[in-house]
């Protein structure tokens, strides 16, 4: 079938609207996609309270449905609108489907979830179907231990959709590394759509002076700490601060970026101590965290995919404290990357001793940087996901017509 304009579209889906790592990573592919060709425009659909802080690059925008979080039972609620959840899913569900009908994308990319959250990409993914839109479902690295992520996906249905619905499946890291589908029962059609793409490759964005942040000036030489969005990050912030108000001789400054996610008290309690501490500075968010990365001498993180990235990407020194409940995903690749020599892990016991970290910190800028260790194709991420995007836009589209003979 001709094609019925001249550029091409990108639709990316991300369900989540807490924490910044599955925004960050649609981000990331898109504005890689929008550099490497002038032709494409992606629009990004997201939960995402914050994505309106974030610096979009030209032909890059964002449509963003209302937020939901999860609770500690399992059951969503909505993030700001006084509505039922089942309310705040059924606008979601339609947010999604008219934006897909409305912006024919040539290429719809799933972010994680396979039917989206509660099923709601399901008559999307059937629609552009039907339409002949190429299907994509991106996985990182890690999803959980395999029988965790066995039982949820049997919950959700989501083999049949990777099965019937989509058209490929990328996986952001190298199966030599880790294979987050190991353990789960699929058909051999499944794998023959699976891709490894290799870890995806972050660089530098902004241009204001690295070295102050507001108010805040940073110390040179300085390491960064980031639990990321921060809503589970205490334990780090303060495990770290601890360290430096057990051994105020640690000749290196901390930035503390707390992240915008973590809860407001929290967030006080730590500036406060923060403030009694001549080494550390702190903020709440920064969206140009890469530009602080490339700057710092390491990098203290918990070890989502995002930071773990950015560690690869800038080359750092960089100590994981994973966590390791809900999921043990962080737990898994921090050990993995540890046990390749990449980074170093420190795991959180509960009694967070002092000099533990103190030790740590003081070591830290001394410990091999991942390019001492040699991976072919670690950080070819965003080159692969370009390279197939290249393939299936200069191919013709496929026509509903063949597509419901080939499902008939």
């Amino acid at each position: 079938m001709a094609r019925r304009r001249s550029k091409n579209r990108l639709l990316i889906y991300s369900h989540d609207s807490f924490g910044l790592g599955h925004l960050k990573r649609c981000r990331t592919i898109a504005h890689s996609l929008v550099d490497h060709r002038s032709d494409v425009s992606v629009l990004i659909l997201s939960g995402s309270p914050i994505i309106g802080s974030f610096d979009f690059h030209s032909r890059v925008d964002f449509v963003r449905f209302p937020g939901v979080t999860k609770l500690r039972n399992g059951s969503y609620t909505p993030l700001g609108l006084d509505i039922g959840v089942e309310d705040a899913l059924a606008i979601r569900e339609s947010i999604v489907c008219h934006t897909a009908d409305a912006f024919a994308p040539d290429i719809f990319l799933v972010d994680k979830e396979p039917m989206g959250l509660r099923g709601e990409v399901k008559d999307t993914l059937v629609m552009l179907k039907e339409r002949g839109t190429r299907l994509v479902l991106g996985l990182r690295d890690v999803m959980d231990e395999p029988n965790a992520l066995a039982e949820e996906w049997d919950r959700k249905n989501a083999v049949s959709a990777l099965d019937e619905l989509y058209d490929d499946i990328w996986i952001y890291g190298l199966e030599s590394i880790c294979k987050p589908l190991d353990g789960i029962d699929l058909p051999a059609s499944v794998y023959d759509k699976l891709s490894y793409t290799g870890y995806l490759r972050r660089s530098t964005t902004g241009v204001r002076n690295p070295a102050s942040n507001g108010n805040n000036t940073l110390n040179d030489p300085y390491i960064l700490v980031t639990p990321g969005g921060g809503g589970d990050g205490a334990g780090l912030v303060d495990w770290v601060l601890r360290a430096y108000e057990h051994d105020p001789d640690i000749p290196y400054s901390a930035y503390v970026v707390l992240g915008p996610f973590m809860h407001l008290e929290l967030q006080n309690e730590f500036k406060r101590r923060v403030k009694k501490l001549p080494q550390v500075k702190a903020t709440t968010f920064d969206s140009d965290l890469e530009n602080l990365i490339s700057n710092a001498i390491g990098v203290i993180g918990m070890g989502g995919y995002n930071i773990f990235c950015e560690i690869l990407s800038f080359d750092k020194p960089g100590l994981i404290v994973p966590r390791t409940v809900p999921r043990l995903e962080q737990y898994i690749r921090a050990s993995k990357a540890e046990e390749l020599g990449l980074v170093t892990m420190l795991v959180d016991d509960g009694e967070r001793n002092p000099k533990n970290m103190a030790d740590a910190i003081r070591e830290l800028p001394q410990k091999h940087r991942p390019s001492d260790v040699l991976i072919p194709g670690l950080l070819d991420g965003l080159s692969a996901t370009n390279a197939a995007m290249n393939q299936w836009l200069s191919s013709p589209r496929r026509s509903p017509l063949t597509l419901v003979q080939q499902e008939v």
